[in-house]
């Protein structure tokens, strides 16, 4: 092989460079795109390379391929390489020891921040882990079970649903307030011999099928009296959880009381939508109870200590219940049915509303000559308790004369001292000594609470104690109170006011802020305790509670709220009967029958970075609200319905409405008194003089002094007091008598 040409002294040649000249000519595309610049520096690195030093060894260097590789990775793979490198720095700047050690500390920090947030935000709990986790059962199971096996065989638990497992029965208890041809699930090996269904001994259930006869057309039939209204098919056609509308459930309650009849347009066979009964025959009577029909089981573990248990439960002997008393008298001795409502402050237009929706909707009689002998049914009763003090523990000898004195001077409340209403609305001065006094199982405890006796959840009662009580009406709207800044003390004394009235007395107790739509007579056949549902959440409000008078269900409420700080918040209410596994004593009745526009003013976000989700607003119930306010300020494109479709098209079929505190709003701007007619012209007179310099003029109205399109809220008042000036019939077609 010719060896190369030798290089001439004159030109240069760079070290390790073999050949010299122009490149070849297959390379000069290739070459004429090399930049020709100085030769780099040679350091010590360099020449220790030798002539190869111009030779690149990137390609062979991890940096190299790293590069690479990281232009070429997905995000997932950049993802799964994480740990790896978090790991390898934790060593680097800590040490192979401290390095992983620090490291898994902040894993599991990291995880327990994540489940404590998707409890608070997320979860159904809605609360932080650890806060007020602390468990607020004061009974063990043993008495937890002695509550439930009294409450049975009283007669309270007309419900087929399954009793908790965690109770313990391991045989069923009779229950009179079920059928005998109720099925009976016999416990099985796999339930270790405990029984959740209970032995019906009662009367047969029949559903008839109501509806009006001639020539009684137009107006709906009265209830049948002593029927009963079936909760649990109620909850099978109106529960929320199982994507029930309250629009539907609405028609359903229609259909089913005859409520629709003048009217009907469903043609189908309907027979499947009845939810009221009557009994069949008088039933067993159930004698006084064994107290060793069921077996002892260990209680199960609790937060609590065993020895803050509440070992002593006194319970009077459990009601007689017999279907034979319902005809024998029209009212049961143990059973009065009195709607319980409180109000504090001065009397305005809110409790005026509720009592003439009371007049308007309640087989009260008195479209007859004497109600009390020609009437035979069980008349119901509105006490209305009113509060004179922040507390009213220790009111004067005389609070009770000023308050009928104020009554009789205030334009709303006098008309109801007319003689015609008395023994059927009845006002009451609420004095929290004697009533906690009188209450067995609180005599001995409630004044050790001291200054803490009112509590609910969060709310400092200190400062809500230092604003003004009651709430003045704005008739202009020009109102600066909100549901933020009015005073909530008296809402918080009602919650424990609704407990001890009904345990005492017995009846139902509702807030002032609601009105009647139709007829309880089905609703007070019922014989067990029930609520309503909050909204979509799974707990109870009790602006509706009933419960039966001295009950054991009662009695545990009491003593619970005692040892858990008197709270009788709703929201701890519910958890005193979730953790005790009571909630089936009282039945959560959907909130369509007395919140029906709930769902649709409220929204809820699923997760913390979801968007808003409204409720039901796809179908609707009628009429339509987005807002509470939208009852007494309708807007403008749905303002033409109320006047046209009047009080029979307002939620028809619920049983109540629920406007929710709007206390500084008027129902009637243009008429804000009482437009009773000549028999209550004083009462007028002082409402008209009270708002002589308040009145809101419209001039844009066809009637001088009145709005264009009325609210739904003056609708309702107008019809109301039209009844009570004979101009028309009640909603069953009714005309008073004086």
């Amino acid at each position: 092989m010719a060896l190369p040409t030798p290089v001439s002294p004159s030109t240069s040649r760079a070290p390790g460079q073999l050949f010299s000249g122009p490149p070849p000519r297959h390379r000069s595309s290739r070459a004429g795109m090399v930049s020709h610049s100085p030769a780099p520096r040679r350091d010590a690195h360099d020449a220790s390379r030798g002539r190869y030093s111009h030779i690149s060894t990137d390609a062979f260097s991890d940096d190299f391929y790293h590069a690479a590789s990281s232009r070429r990775r997905s995000p997932w793979a950049a993802l799964a390489a994480a740990p790896v490198g978090l790991y390898k720095t934790s060593v680097a700047r800590f040490g192979r020891r401290r390095g992983p050690a620090l490291l898994c500390f902040c894993c599991l920090a990291l995880i327990l921040t994540s489940l404590a947030f998707h409890s608070r935000f997320v979860s159904k709990r809605r609360s932080w882990p650890l806060v007020g986790g602390a468990s607020t059962v004061v009974f063990g199971k043993e008495q937890l079970r002695k509550i439930w096996e009294w409450e049975i065989l009283s007669g309270h638990y007309p419900s087929s649903r399954p009793i908790p497992t965690d109770i313990g029965f391991t045989t069923p208890p009779s229950n009179p307030a079920l059928p005998s041809s109720a099925a009976l699930k016999s416990p099985t090996a796999s339930d270790g011999g405990i029984v959740t269904y209970t032995v019906g001994t009662g009367a047969e259930r029949i559903y008839p099928e109501i509806k009006n006869r001639l020539p009684e057309f137009g107006h709906p039939p009265r209830p049948i009296p002593g029927s009963v209204a079936d909760l649990d098919i109620i909850l099978e056609n109106c529960d929320f959880d199982t994507g029930k509308y309250v629009r539907d459930c609405h028609e359903f309650l229609r259909l089913g009381a005859g409520l629709d009849s003048h009217a009907r347009l469903r043609r189908e066979d309907l027979e499947f939508l009845r939810y009221i009964y009557v009994l069949d025959g008088e039933g067993d009577h159930i004698t006084r109870r064994d107290e060793n029909t069921t077996a002892s089981l260990d209680p199960p573990p609790h937060k609590r200590a065993s020895t803050d248990w509440e070992h002593d439960l006194p319970l009077p002997s459990h009601s007689q219940y017999n279907t034979g008393n319902r005809q024998s008298s029209p009212c049961a001795e143990d059973d009065p049915r009195i709607f319980h409502m409180f109000w504090a402050g001065p009397f305005t237009d809110k409790p005026y509303m509720a009592m003439m929706a009371f007049l308007f909707t309640q087989n009260l009689g008195l479209h007859l000559e004497n109600p009390a002998s020609e009437n035979n049914v069980c008349r119901p009763q509105l006490w209305l308790w009113v509060s004179r003090g922040p507390a009213d523990t220790m009111p004067s000898s005389t609070a009770y004369d000023e308050m009928l004195e104020e009554l009789r001077n205030n334009p709303w409340a006098s008309p109801f001292l007319h003689p015609r209403f008395k023994g059927i609305i009845e006002f009451h001065l609420w004095n929290t000594t004697e009533q906690l006094d009188n209450i067995d199982e609180l005599r001995d405890d409630w004044r050790r609470l001291g200054d803490k006796l009112l509590s609910s959840q969060d709310a400092d009662v200190e400062k809500e104690a230092q604003k003004q009580v009651g709430s003045s009406v704005a008739l202009d709207g020009k109102t600066k109170e909100t549901h933020a800044t009015y005073n909530k003390l008296p809402v918080i004394l009602s919650d424990l006011v609704r407990f001890v009235l009904c345990h005492r007395y017995g009846g139902v107790y509702l807030d002032v802020d609601m009105l009647f739509l139709r007829d309880w007579e089905e609703l007070w056949g019922w014989p067990g305790a029930f609520s309503y549902r909050w909204s979509h959440e799974d707990r109870y409000n009790t602006a509706v509670l009933r419960l039966r008078r001295g009950s054991a269900l009662g009695t545990f409420l009491l003593r619970t709220a005692l040892r858990n700080g008197f709270d009788f918040h709703p929201i701890t209410v519910t958890q005193y009967l979730k953790e005790a596994h009571m909630e089936r004593l009282l039945f959560r009745v959907p909130d369509a029958l007395f919140d029906p526009a709930w769902l649709n003013t409220d929204h809820r976000k699923p997760r913390p970075w979801s968007s808003i989700e409204y409720l039901q607003r796809d179908r609707p119930a009628q009429p339509f609200f987005t807002d509470f306010d939208n009852f007494f300020n309708t807007p403008p494109e749905m303002s033409g319905a109320p006047s046209v479709v009047g009080f029979d098209s307002f939620f028809r079929g619920a049983f109540l409405y629920h406007y929710h505190n709007e206390w500084w709003k008027p129902f009637d701007t243009a008429r804000f008194w009482p437009d009773l007619g000549p028999r209550f012209a004083e009462s007028e007179k002082m409402g008209r003089a009270a708002v002589a310099n308040k009145s809101t003029a419209y001039p844009i109205g066809i009637i001088p002094n009145d709005k264009r399109d009325l609210d739904w809220a003056t609708v309702l008042k107008r019809t109301f007091e039209a009844y009570i000036r004979g101009e028309r019939p009640n909603m069953y077609g009714e005309w008073i008598r004086f």
